[in-house]
């Protein structure tokens, strides 16, 4: 671990972790990171609610006013001008009509990294629909598909660990997995 705090201690609640600053690739200094989940599904729940119980700040955009019901309100929007060179955004439905917009918009912003959800054996519906827009390649190709750490995750619960999981290594310089060395 890099932060000054002994993660043993923190990890037995002896001690508390150290306030989580730019670390890992693509963030300034003192920057926390933000994860924008991308429509609201059983994934995007359980990834918005580990990830703010990880440190990073969490929104979520749904452009559909009616999946909104029973989120928090805080969880309801977030303005485009707050996506930044310290948001991860993760597109947690790739059979939306609004995929290849979301994406579009999310590319035109200095986001730090972008995945969509989806099974790597079959092609991403992301390519068609941002070709369509006439998105370049050199832009749809800043977007990540499978996310996360490969885990053989099934369940919304499992696939939000793999995605976070992928997110908190990078966040922390590691390659994920189990190579400690």
């Amino acid at each position: 671990m890099t932060d000054t705090v002994d993660g043993c201690a923190v990890a037995h609640g002896h001690a508390e972790p150290s306030e989580r600053s730019g670390t890992g690739s693509g963030t300034g200094s003192g920057t926390t990171r933000t994860l924008v989940a991308v429509f609201a599904s059983p994934v995007a729940r359980h990834l918005l609610h580990f990830a703010a119980d990880t440190g990073f700040r969490v929104a979520l955009v749904e452009p559909d006013e009616a999946r909104r019901d029973g989120l928090p309100d805080a969880l309801a929007t977030v303005d485009a001008a707050d996506l930044g060179p310290d948001v991860d955004v993760v597109v947690t439905d790739h059979h939306r009509s609004e995929l290849g917009e979301m994406l579009r918009d999310a590319l035109a912003r200095p986001t730090r990294w972008i995945g969509v959800l989806g099974n790597p054996r079959h092609p991403g519906p992301h390519l068609a629909a941002l070709a369509e827009l006439g998105v370049p390649e050199s832009e749809i190709a800043r977007v990540h598909r499978p996310v996360g750490l490969n885990i053989g995750s099934r369940t919304p619960a499992e696939i939000a660990i793999a995605t976070l999981g992928g997110l908190i290594a990078d966040r922390n310089g590691r390659p994920g997995g189990f190579d400690f060395g």
